[in-house]
């Protein structure tokens, strides 16, 4: 019972960190979180664990989804629209990835993962110094 209390009284503090979270931080949070999850993929095919390769696979393509959804190339003009193609490029290659459990793949794709999340990384740090 205690460690379900402990389990709880967490998940209310996720939460409100989420929901007190900013559009930006939102955003890192997910980056950092895709970086993390191709790795864990990535190990877990080394592993031979498909299952296990299969979830983390998911959730990083889940969000390029969610990053792809949110993001406005209305707004963002050409440089959104690139940043759409890289996203949809990430997200089609963690599908081949996850059909054929290839390591090869994993390791074109996580530097672009990277790169997206530094990318980001720099935009909000540089964004909170001009404020």
């Amino acid at each position: 019972m205690a460690m379900n209390a402990h389990g709880n009284a967490f998940n209310t503090y996720k939460n409100n960190s989420v929901n007190f979270a900013s559009k930006d931080q939102l955003l890192l949070m997910l980056v950092d979180g895709a970086a993390k999850f191709s790795k864990m993929g990535r190990q877990a095919i080394l592993d031979k664990d498909v299952k296990k390769a299969h979830e983390n696979i998911i959730k990083t393509q889940n969000i390029f989804y969610e990053l792809m959804v949110t993001l406005d190339v209305n707004k963002g003009g050409e440089w959104a629209e690139n940043l759409m193609k890289v996203y949809d490029f990430i997200a089609r290659r963690l599908t081949d990835a996850n059909i054929k459990k290839d390591v090869l793949i994993m390791d074109e794709v996580i530097p672009l993962i990277e790169d997206v999340r530094d990318t980001w990384n720099q935009a909000y740090r540089k964004a909170k110094g001009e404020k």
